[in-house]
């Protein structure tokens, strides 16, 4: 019963692990095309909009420790001041986007290997 219950958590995260590349990879090309003018190539924030914004860098734990909730209604509707000009979900990215780009966000933080 054991040896069943692994196959079977082994196979469900198998095959969810493409869906989450796939969405990470998908926040990338967001992020490139909508993000990288304040947050920088590499989400540090270190731009002339950025600075003058005084962002803070996408990896720090300031960032991570915010829920996806949060995370997703900064991208939606403005950071915490809501003077950001990132307010995305009046410019037209959908509610699976802004979600990509949560998932790449989370990925600035990861190990990398």
């Amino acid at each position: 019963m054991r040896k069943t219950t692994v196959i079977v958590l082994v196979l469900g995260i198998a095959l969810l692990a493409p869906v989450v590349v796939f969405a990470a990879d998908k926040g990338e090309d967001i992020y490139k095309t909508k993000c990288v003018v304040c947050h920088g190539q590499m989400g540090n924030g270190k731009t002339p909009l950025g600075e003058k914004q005084k962002l803070r860098p996408l990896a720090s734990p300031e960032v991570q420790k915010l829920t996806d909730a949060e995370l997703t209604a900064m991208i939606a509707d403005g950071g915490p001041a809501k003077k950001s000009s990132h307010t995305f979900k009046s410019k037209g990215l959908n509610v699976e986007q802004i979600k990509a780009l949560v998932g790449y966000i989370r990925s600035l933080a990861a190990p990398k290997q």
